[in-house]
């Protein structure tokens, strides 16, 4: 297992790419926070990790606000006295054209993907300082965001969602050269179009299906385990000379600059 004895926090961690990242790290050996606003939905992904084995708490928290930030840090460390890892997931969608969409609206995406991925990167990257380097790791700690193609493609009906991805990367890069001095890896995961409880709502749009699958040279979306697949390496020792980068995991959608054909 690549995180035997460690310590992660995952926030967004009830459903979804989140949840599938507290499964992949427990089965890594990982004792695992799930840190999520949705209480019932985050107790029930922690019950179910420790159903199968493995060591797992649920904490509530909402990351844009900074105390929810520092009750669940306190909370994780009072739990496994330590954090070795962070996956800085928890993240919210805009949905309205440039036009129309309102200016709380905006700060509320803002505050929750880049203002709280910033908040519980700081207050976590702080506790690693203050911890070192456990016995054997490679590095003081590793922290791994979650961006998205949209960090490099603009949605017009998405402008805010698509503005704290851009901004995801860059806190990325950012934060890998400040923290590198003190042993901090930093990297992001930039998932295409992934199989989510959202987008399985729309999926069965034919429509929606065949504009999709048009720009993704593999021909199908992207399941949540195989982003946290790349969570889990990210946060090894296995990638211990990898900082200051973003995985895309996007069935080859970035290198594309026509669409393919769809099969009925």
């Amino acid at each position: 297992m690549l995180l035997t004895g460690k310590v992660a926090l995952v926030t967004g961690a009830a459903q979804g790419i989140g949840q599938a990242c507290a499964v992949r790290l427990a089965r890594e050996g990982a004792k695992v926070v799930l840190c999520d606003v949705s209480e019932k939905a985050g107790q029930s992904a922690a019950k179910s990790i420790e159903a199968k084995g493995g060591r797992a708490i649920y904490i509530p928290g909402d990351v844009a606000k900074a105390s929810d930030v520092e009750g669940a840090l306190a909370a994780a460390l009072k739990a496994f006295r330590r954090i070795d890892i962070l996956v800085n997931n928890a993240g919210v969608l805009d949905d309205a054209p440039f036009l129309d969409l309102p200016v709380e609206e905006f700060d509320r995406v803002l505050g929750i993907n880049l203002r709280g991925a910033f908040l519980m990167a700081q207050a976590v990257a702080r506790q690693m300082v203050r911890q070192g380097r456990s016995k054997g790791s490679a590095s003081a700690g590793a922290i791994v965001n979650m961006s998205s193609v949209n960090a490099r493609f603009a949605l017009p009906d998405h402008v805010a969602y698509s503005i704290s991805k851009g901004g995801i990367n860059q806190l990325t890069k950012a934060m890998a050269i400040a923290l590198a001095p003190q042993g901090i890896r930093v990297n992001a995961v930039g998932p295409g179009t992934i199989e989510t409880p959202l987008i399985k709502s729309v999926v069965k749009d034919k429509v929606f299906r065949t504009k999709v699958l048009s720009r993704t040279p593999l021909g199908r979306f992207g399941k949540p385990e195989e982003v946290a697949a790349i969570v889990a390496w990210l946060a090894s020792d296995e990638a211990s000379y990898v900082t200051g980068t973003t995985v895309y995991a996007d069935g080859g959608r970035l290198p594309l600059n026509y669409v393919v054909p769809v099969p009925d």
